[in-house]
């Protein structure tokens, strides 16, 4: 069994911005693999189940992101090797994509909130959203939807990092990321 969780925050106010670009790669997953809701209040998300695929959205708001994956993974003994996250990432540019187990939060809520709940050795796919100028705008910056321009690059961004996504049960992690990494430079678009 393999848990996606893409990470956001609920209700349309956060719907387009650049946290919630977890939440918008799991619902393309979803959608592409016709997963059925399976969602139960205990769950605190919105969880869909595709075979032995999971796809988690926590309902908690971001810094508290943990307690739903903990519920998940809890109730369906899925092992922590078998999760990965989907989130946003200041620390690359935006439409930049990378693959990484383990490691340190970067400052990042939602990911600080699992790593307290049910440890660090999760596989993370981090997608760049760029950085704001002063670390006092990070907030702001995350909590600010996309730019037009970066808008119409987005669309292709979110289907190349489901397909990628889809394909971590299937591959070893040094193959995937060799073969999926994407640079600034590259276009989702053409990959």
């Amino acid at each position: 069994m393999t848990l996606f969780v893409g990470l956001g925050n609920p209700g349309p106010a956060y719907e387009k911005t650049r946290h919630n670009i977890g939440f918008r790669v799991v619902d393309r997953m979803t959608e592409s693999t016709a997963a059925c809701d399976i969602s139960k209040k205990s769950f605190q998300g919105e969880l869909h189940r595709q075979g032995n695929l999971f796809f988690l959205k926590p309902a908690t708001y971001m810094n508290l992101s943990g307690k739903s994956v903990q519920a998940v993974m809890n109730f369906f003994k899925i092992p922590l090797q078998n999760v990965t996250v989907i989130h946003d990432d200041i620390d690359l540019k935006f439409a930049e994509l990378r693959l990484k187990r383990g490691g340190g939060s970067g400052g990042h809520n939602g990911l600080k909130s699992i790593d307290a709940l049910v440890g660090r050795e999760y596989l993370r796919l981090r997608l760049g959203v760029g950085k704001p100028l002063f670390k006092s705008q990070v907030v702001d910056y995350v909590l600010a939807p996309f730019t037009p321009e970066e808008e119409e690059r987005l669309g292709c961004l979110i289907d190349y990092a489901a397909r990628v996504a889809l394909e971590i049960p299937r591959r070893p992690l040094e193959e995937l990321k060799s073969r999926y990494t994407l640079k600034a430079t590259d276009d989702p678009c053409t990959r």
